[in-house]
């Protein structure tokens, strides 16, 4: 594996010394966008001048390899007045986390004060993202933006069943998008992520997200949220792709627990976190996902890895497990109690497991798709805003529950034996 000291190109680099320094940057990393990118970079430059017209800007586009168009539909916006746009491919691990990466050496090459990043694939973006993400930074001091978004109940499942139940359990902050994916920071944080170690890690593949609003969590700067109204982006079905970004972010987030360990295990309760930005908006558009499938794959799940599933849990929760697998699709519930327990004991078991973790993952992925299918029964009558107070009172249930995660974490015992996997 080659591995790069720096994730911009020489080119690049000349043309930052060329720029010497900017106020702001914003950064869109991207793969394969051509349906959306323009939008987004038109969006972000029209933003800039109506908001920050004063301050230099410098929008970088980085690159994974698209093979469309992406690039070149990026460098044909006309940027306005007063900023500089790059289309850059990065250099290091394929991966979002090694696009942000380019951007926070950018800024700090630029000695930035400022900067945002957005996703490529939004449809939904308009020119007031760009200030109600920056203004906290630029004018109040803020370290670290996370998104509040109005969405579709079921976009979104791996942060409300998991993430945001797990961030906010743990370090006792209430983030409601801990993996948004469009975030602003100061060129402070983004010097402190340029220098972390973790670019030939998988944090440079994936998890970058949660990485970094963890990592400003634990290390004491000031964060809020922005409400950027209704997101629409190109939202995936849980029960046909959902799988490998479920196993991405949870095996970032159970590293994060070990490494944060002394951290967390004394947080108790949550505390909320300041709001900005624009109000709620209206019911987002609809989101199909296929409850059966959901259904049937936890079943076939069961049905494969269930042994295993007796060995990793507790009695209690893999008995909870098993009456789900015998319920038909009109009444497949895990109750919000037990999906504590399942996720805190995977979370033990993940801690105590040093090898196969991500196997151990694959082998929880069925469960993520039990959860879905219970939540998609559980709010089935509800619109998106009454199913916001079932996600929240899950949360709840997360925190009052974080002494059965401390009890299973200091447990003793080993990993079920690497000849009891059950290769798919």
């Amino acid at each position: 594996m080659v591995k790069y000291d720096t994730s911009l190109r020489p080119w690049l680099i000349r043309r930052l010394e060329q720029i010497d320094k900017a106020e702001i940057v914003a950064g869109i990393p991207c793969c394969n966008s051509q349906n959306t990118i323009s939008h987004v970079v038109k969006m972000v430059s029209e933003g800039l001048h109506r908001y920050f017209a004063d301050k230099r800007a410098v929008i970088i586009v980085s690159d994974g390899g698209s093979t469309d168009d992406t690039r070149e539909l990026a460098r044909q916006v006309t940027t306005l007045p007063g900023q500089e746009r790059i289309v850059t491919i990065y250099r290091g691990l394929p991966g979002k986390g090694s696009a942000l990466r380019t951007i926070f050496e950018a800024a700090r090459r630029l000695d930035a004060s400022a900067c945002m990043v957005v996703d490529s694939d939004l449809r939904s973006i308009t020119n007031e993202w760009v200030e109600h993400l920056l203004t906290p930074v630029v004018k109040h001091g803020y370290d670290f933006v996370a998104p509040i978004y109005t969405r579709y109940k079921y976009d979104g499942t791996i942060t409300n069943n998991i993430v945001y139940n797990l961030t906010r359990a743990l370090y006792g902050r209430r983030i409601r998008q801990p993996i948004g994916g469009d975030f602003a920071f100061s060129g402070q944080l983004a010097r402190y992520y340029m220098n972390q170690d973790v670019w030939d890690t998988d944090i440079a593949r994936f998890g970058i997200d949660i990485w970094m609003t963890t990592s400003a969590l634990v290390t004491g700067y000031r964060i809020c949220q922005s409400r950027l109204g209704v997101k629409v982006h190109d939202a995936k079905d849980p029960a046909a792709g959902l799988g490998p970004m479920f196993r991405q972010v949870i095996y970032t987030l159970f590293s994060l627990m070990e490494q944060n360990e002394m951290f967390w295990k004394v947080v108790q309760g949550s505390e909320p976190t300041e709001i900005y930005g624009l109000a709620d908006g209206g019911e987002p558009e609809p989101i199909n996902v296929n409850h059966a499938a959901l259904c049937r794959s936890y079943r076939e799940g069961f049905d494969k890895f269930g042994v295993i599933w007796r060995k990793i849990f507790s009695d209690r929760v893999f008995a909870a497990i098993k009456r789900t697998a015998e319920r038909t699709n009109a009444e497949f519930i895990i109750e919000t109690s037990d999906w504590v327990e399942i996720l805190y004991e995977l979370a033990a078991t993940f801690h105590q497991w040093p090898a196969n973790r991500f196997k151990l993952l694959e082998l929880a992925t069925p469960l993520y798709n039990a959860r879905v299918a219970s939540f998609m029964n559980e709010t089935r009558q509800m619109s998106s805003q009454e199913a916001e107070a079932v996600v929240e009172h899950q949360a709840e249930t997360f925190e009052r529950g974080k002494p059965i995660l401390l009890t299973h974490w200091e447990r003793v015992s080993g990993p079920v034996p690497e000849d009891d996997i059950v290769q798919p």
